[in-house]
This record gives structure tokens, C-alpha cells and sequence, in this order.
């Protein structure tokens, strides 16, 4: 899938946008106007969510409109990127760094009427905590807590049983469900919260029509400052040539951008009269993952030579129009954890046929092949359909490896299969691409732990990393966390489980009806944004 649609975690989430000026760059105008309520926002999701059930939702589609809808204790100022409260009025944390109290706000309610209080946490944290439940990614974040301990109904304590450097953000960021609309015994992975959910945020949800939209509308009964937008509506379009196309008729508002249609398909007066654009980077990648259990892939030789069969850096110049970066790992490239000692690998077919022959791999029968024990190098590439620049890289790819006599059969598939797939380990090989967080942990995607039944799919195994991401959750020194994560990505580098491809940027288009659109640190912040009355175009009807 290749940005179509990022995975989400406490890994992730979160977007680091580099904006031309910093912290924040103001792209439309109406700071001398009141600001009006009213109107909706129109986007586009180009794969339809799994489930909104916050607790086991594993995509960004999920988390996009999840984010409008739940809250957590705490939130990151969008402009300073410093924790704020939100339903923890404050919060209270020992010498130790193994205790974190959180005392509740009162006047909190459910999007039905029902009290917010701190039985709701424990609830959830039960669940998080539960093997039965199909929330292994988060998981791996609450497995340090001792216990949750509920002091009164507004306010708990979480109990570590050692120090972690992120432990008041993964507390304080906690997905919440209401325990009064669950019944003990019951499927909690089936529950129909994952179809209408339920949160106490400034947008209810309305209605999801699958294959058409998903509609949020203003929490009239909010607790802070309600948004000035009445209604969120997400169309489903998984097609984006069609997206761009409706945009350009104005039936969305806002659009993610593919670099052809950035560079070449929105250009002239027209479109500019109409929308702005803007472009930022954010902390996230994509990448290829090799199932490191299938012995095709199980040899870090092969691995290797995979990455050398393609030209990375051509491809962001060609097909990305040069709107990203090439990089060599985990970290996101700007940040100081990333090791920019470790240069991506070289376009280099000579040197990758040499690795596979090394490996076993030569065409022995001369039928053009490479085989190894008579068995032909062919393997399945699967990718999300509607990911056009997913298609283009596995059809660069596929000619790569043809001409080194490898066959790669592509196969498309939509988005919720995709998944099933992937967690279920069932495929050769994959595109996709992780979001990450403000703060990095790469436990959630390169522990041994996570390899069965978490994010770390493509069951990437090495003790040396799992004693580095062990040890970092441990140190608050974030200098000598850093020199721990560079070995860790020297070790990546090594080992290939993945072929990371590049960091591109955020190519945006906003209708320039909406005011007070801001490009922030962390990237857009739609909830703020507002609709002078006379170019307001929906109505509550």
C-alpha cells in the first residue's frame, strides 16, 4: 500500500509536519473575520476502515476518523508538541518514574448521555491487557504496568513494574471505550462499537454507508470548546484519479494528493482560484516487508540483493517527481534517532546476483530462472488496491527482478483482505508504510515478542535488537537512547527485513472557503478551521 493507508499504533499516529516556516505557517487568510459556525468538510478515504472500534482499529483510515470522535487523557499541543491535558484535568508522576495518577475532569459525558468516569479506563485497559482481544499492537505498551488501580471515579493510578521513558504519553494517550455498552462474556473484537462508535469527543458519528461514507456531526453536548464545523463527511473513493476528479467538481473539500496530480493535475488559475496546496514532511515511510519465515526470505543475503535489484532513487525522482527522501531505516529521517551514518544500499544488480549466488541462487536449466534446490525463485508481491504508486513500484520491481530471473506475481487486493493477510502472516511479500510517533520506540515493530501477533509481521528475530529495544525503554538519557537506536539501525541495515524506500511528503489540496487552515508541527488541524457564512455550502438537513 504505499501511503494509501499507514498503520497506526502509539508508534504511530502522529505527523511531524517541516513546514517553510516554523512552528507553524499560516496557509489561508481570515484572522480579521469572526469566526462563523456552520458548513461541513468533505474528504476522502481511499479504503474503507476495518473496524472504529479504537482499541483493535489498526489503520490510519480508523484513526483519521477515531480522532474526531475519542479522546484520551492527555494530547500534544499542536503548536508547542507539549502534553496538554484533555480528560485528565492534571496528572501526577513519582520520583521513581513508576507511578502516574491521573485526576479526571467531572463533567465529561458518552455521545449517549452516560457519565465519563474512571471505570471506563480500567475497562479498557482490561481489554488492551486481554490475549482474546485483537489489540497485540498496543499490547506490547502496557505489558510493564504491575496494575491500573482505580482510587476513586475520577481518578487512577497506573503502577509500573520498572521505568519507561514514554510511560506518561502511553498512559495519557490510552484509547477509552464506554464499559456501560459491553456485556461481560461477549466478543469485544466483534462488538458493534467497531461499526457505530461511541466516544465523547467534539464530532458524534451518524452513519456508516460501506462503499459510500462515513459521517461525523458536532457533539452539541460537548464539554470544551466546540469545533465550528457541523458536520465531518468521509466519501469513500478508493480510486484516486476519480477522488481528484470529484475535488476539481467540488463534491470534497480535502484531498491527499499523489505527486503526479500535485505536479501536473492541479496546476492553472482554475484550480488555483479554488484551492491551496500545501506540501510538509511528516515522520513516516514506506517500505517493502519480506516474510522472514518463508525461506525465500529467511536468508538476509536474498534480502539484501532484493533492495540492490532496485533503484530507489530513481523512483523518487521519477514517479515521486522528487517529493521525498530515500532512506536506510526505522527512524524517521529528520529526527536524531535516525543514524545518518548508514547510507541506503546502491542500486547495484552485479552485486545482488553475486548475494544470491552466495545464497544457493543461479538458473542451473537454463529456463531463466534462478533456482535453488530445484525449486525457481517465484514468489506473490500482494499490494491494496487503489494504491497507484503501490502499482507503479511493484510493476518497476517486477521488471527488475525478471531481468535478474526472478518471477514476482503481483496481486491486488482490497484493503480489508490485505489485512487479513498480513495478520495473518500469509503472503511472500508486501508494500505498505508506518506513521510514527513524536517520540520513537520501535518495540512495537522489531520485538521477537511482536512477531506472532503484532505488528512486527514480517517475524524479524534478532536477540542483539531485543536486547537494544529492551534497554532503551529504560534510559531517560535521550542521548544515550540515541546511541543505542543508531546500533539498532546499523543492525537493521545488516539484516534487510524490510526494504525501506522513502519519506515523501504530505502533498495536500484545501478548498479556500475554509479559513484558519494551519500548517502545525504535527500537520493539519481541521477542527479549528471555519467557513465564512456567505461561502458556507451545506446545511443541516
Amino acid at each position: 500500500m504505499i501511503i494509501q493507508g499507514l498503520h497506526k499504533g502509539f508508534l504511530l499516529g502522529v505527523l511531524w509536519a517541516v513546514a517553510s516556516i516554523l512552528p507553524w505557517a499560516s496557509i489561508s487568510r481570515g484572522e480579521s473575520m469572526p469566526p462563523a459556525d456552520g458548513d461541513w468538510l468533505v474528504s476522502n478515504l481511499s479504503a474503507e476502515p476495518a473496524t472504529l472500534n479504537p482499541i483493535t482499529a489498526t489503520d490510519a483510515y480508523a484513526s483519521a476518523i477515531n480522532g474526531h470522535v475519542y479522546e484520551s487523557l492527555l494530547r500534544r499541543d499542536e503548536k508547542t508538541l507539549e502534553l496538554e491535558p484533555l480528560l485528565a484535568e492534571s496528572w501526577d508522576v513519582s520520583e521513581d518514574h513508576l507511578t502516574y495518577t491521573f485526576h479526571l475532569r467531572k463533567d465529561v459525558r458518552w455521545h449517549d448521555g452516560r457519565p465519563f468516569s474512571a471505570r471506563d479506563i480500567a475497562f479498557s485497559f482490561e481489554r488492551i491487557r486481554d490475549p482474546k482481544v485483537d489489540a497485540a499492537h498496543q499490547r506490547n505498551y502496557y505489558q510493564d504496568i504491575d496494575k491500573l488501580e482505580v482510587l476513586d471515579d475520577h481518578t487512577v493510578r497506573f503502577h509500573y513494574k520498572m521505568p519507561y521513558f514514554r510511560a506518561l504519553e502511553v498512559c495519557g494517550s490510552i484509547d477509552i471505550v464506554p464499559a456501560h455498552q459491553f456485556v461481560a462474556g461477549e466478543d469485544f473484537n466483534s462488538h458493534p462499537i467497531g461499526r457505530s462508535p461511541t466516544g465523547t469527543g467534539p464530532y458524534r458519528f451518524l452513519r456508516w454507508e460501506t462503499g459510500k461514507e462515513i459521517v461525523l456531526v458536532r457533539n452539541e453536548d460537548y464539554w470544551g470548546g466546540k469545533p465550528h464545523l457541523h458536520r465531518i463527511v468521509y466519501k469513500i473513493i478508493t480510486d484516486r484519479t476519480v477522488a481528484l476528479q470529484v475535488l476539481k467538481q467540488r463534491g470534497l473539500d480535502f484531498l491527499s494528493l499523489l505527486p503526479i496530480q500535485w505536479m501536473r493535475q492541479t496546476q492553472g488559475k482554475r484550480f488555483e482560484e479554488s484551492f491551496i496546496k500545501v506540501k510538509y514532511y511528516q515522520p513516516s515511510y514506506s517500505y517493502i516487508g519480506w516474510n522472514n519465515r518463508r525461506p525465500l526470505f529467511a536468508d538476509k543475503r536474498v534480502r539484501r540483493a532484493m533492495t540492490m535489484l532496485l533503484d530507489r532513487e530513481l523512483f523518487v525522482k521519477k514517479v515521486l517527481f522528487g517529493l521525498g527522501t530515500v532512506v536506510s531505516g526505522t527512524f524517521y529521517i529528520n529526527s536524531p534517532e535516525y543514524n545518518r551514518a548508514v547510507l541506503p544500499y546502491p542500486y547495484d544488480p552485479s552485486a545482488a546476483l553475486s548475494l544470491l549466488k552466495s545464497a544457493g541462487w543461479e538458473d542451473r536449466d537454463g529456463d531463466g530462472i534462478l533456482d535453488r534446490d530445484g525449486r525457481p525463485f517465484v514468489f506473490e508481491f500482494i499490494i491494496s488496491s487503489g494504491s497507484k504508486i503501490g502499482e507503479q513500484l511493484a510493476t518497476i520491481l517486477q521488471e527488475n527482478l525478471k531481468q535478474a530471473g526472478i518471477r514476482m506475481e503481483i496481486h491486488k487486493l482490497e484493503w480489508a483482505v490485505f489485512l487479513q493477510r498480513i495478520d495473518g502472516r500469509n503472503f511472500d511479500a508486501c508494500t505498505m508504510g508506518w506513521s510514527l510517533g513524536w517520540e520513537s520506540d520501535p518495540y512495537q515493530l522489531w520485538h521477537s515478542s511482536m512477531a506472532e501477533k503484532g505488528s512486527n509481521f514480517v517475524g524479524f528475530r534478532n536477540e542483539e535488537a531485543d536486547r537494544i529495544i529492551e534497554e532503551a525503554r529504560r534510559e531517560f538519557d535521550a542521548q544515550m537512547r540515541r546511541k543505542l537506536y543508531h546500533r539498532f539501525h546499523e543492525i537493521l541495515h545488516d539484516e534487510q527485513p524490510y526494504t525501506f524506500l522513502f519519506t515523501a511528503e504530505a502533498l495536500q489540496a484545501v478548498s479556500r472557503r475554509f479559513h484558519n487552515v494551519n500548517v502545525y508541527p504535527m500537520g493539519l488541524y481541521p477542527r479549528e478551521w471555519w467557513v465564512p457564512r456567505p461561502l458556507q455550502r451545506y446545511t443541516e438537513s
